[in-house]
């Protein structure tokens, strides 16, 4: 028997039931799946900045956007940190921060705005927008690490504020690579093709429209969350470089055995993907 996303909810955003824990384990495996394909492939330089390819936000877009839950905003961090870092051998707890918290009360606030989840330009736009606000605010972090003294970032000696423009130009590109070409793009095509397949796996029914203007008062409050946490991650980042990871796991298992062990990752990650969805097979038939 299915149930309504919403009806996961009832606790408040924050609830966390068996439901948002199999969304949970689904989101965070196949973004960390996608991400690890992606490192496989070559950088490329645009106006001799460099920029990769992945990970294909699409796959984000696509999906996270089919539930409403603050656990599936936080399952794309954690699929970078679980299978990016740790399982490479590259983790600092300090510096993991950041990503926890930009990415999630990024997508946290574009998820307020979803009024008409059947509208894939709807869905590939507020996708594009959270990539933006992720890619806005590390370009702000970025140039704050360089005004305290933690990191040298590329200026000209006399004009420090170059700084602004430089970094500023590495944030853009990556929001029209990232977030235009290979985010809100394919997500137009993709979207409709999960929707309404994706939730019945984990025993739910798809997402309701809502009445109303896209920007209400939760939005606001999240948006608000969003600016008062950016200080929060800026101090943890400045920490990482100061200070260490604090807890740090780092054997560098792909310095030791080549690029071929990012197969482990992908392989775990698509275990685990193939496992939730298993599991909740065997229930329903149960």
């Amino acid at each position: 028997m299915s149930t309504s996303i919403a009806d996961t909810t009832e606790g408040g955003v924050f609830s966390f039931s068996h439901r948002d824990m199999m969304a949970f384990i689904l989101i965070m495996s196949l973004h960390g799946l996608q991400s690890m394909i992606t490192e496989l492939l070559p950088e490329f330089s645009v106006a001799g900045l460099g920029v990769s390819i992945g990970p294909f936000w699409f796959v984000a877009m696509s999906i996270v956007l089919l539930f409403r839950s603050f656990w599936a905003c936080l399952a794309i961090p954690m699929g970078g940190i679980v299978f990016g870092e740790i399982l490479i051998g590259d983790f600092s707890a300090l510096g993991a921060v950041e990503g926890l918290v930009v990415i999630t009360t990024s997508w946290f606030f574009v998820m307020a705005l979803v009024t008409n989840p059947e509208d894939p330009k709807q869905i590939a736009a507020l996708g594009f927008l959270a990539k933006a606000m992720e890619e806005i605010a590390a370009w702000f972090i970025d140039v704050g690490k360089f005004y305290v003294g933690v990191e040298e970032l590329e200026a000209i000696q006399w004009l420090p504020e170059t700084v602004w423009a430089t970094e500023g130009m590495g944030a853009l590109v990556q929001i029209i690579v990232a977030g235009l070409i290979f985010g809100a793009i394919p997500t137009l095509y993709l979207y409709p093709r999960l929707r309404g397949k994706i939730e019945p796996l984990l025993g739910m029914n798809p997402i309701e429209g809502r009445d109303g203007p896209m920007f209400n008062r939760s939005a606001a409050k999240r948006l608000v969350a969003w600016f008062m946490l950016l200080p929060v991650a800026f101090v943890f980042e400045t920490l990482s470089e100061t200070s260490g990871g604090l807890i740090v796991f780092e054997p560098e298992f792909v310095e030791v055995y080549g690029q071929v062990f990012l197969l482990v990752p992908i392989v775990v990650a698509a275990l685990l993907a193939l496992g939730v969805v298993f599991y909740r097979q065997q229930q329903a038939q149960a």
